[in-house]
């Protein structure tokens, strides 16, 4: 697994995004800042997962950053209806 320079730049750029939105997540002044962060780090994740589908040649880690984007997206709006009060 030799990467090409496109993929290592690629992998720092997600991992410092990464490393970003954490500290956004734990220093984020309101929840709604949280679930917003939350949303931007599944998303960084779910590219991150394409990234090793590239570099590992295998497309199975499509599917699962398919499915954790999926599980993801219910989840941050389930958090939005449950910060909103759950009205519609």
């Amino acid at each position: 697994m030799i990467a090409n320079p496109l993929e290592q730049v690629a992998l720092l750029l997600l991992g410092s995004a990464l490393l970003l939105g954490l500290l956004r997540l734990l220093l984020g002044p309101t929840a709604p800042d949280r679930i917003v962060t939350a949303d931007t780090l599944s998303v960084i994740v779910t590219a991150g997962l394409a990234v090793v589908a590239l570099l590992l040649l295998n497309p199975v880690y499509l599917d699962v950053a398919l499915i954790y984007g999926l599980l993801s997206f219910v989840g941050v709006v389930a958090l939005a209806r449950a910060i909103e009060g759950g009205r519609r």
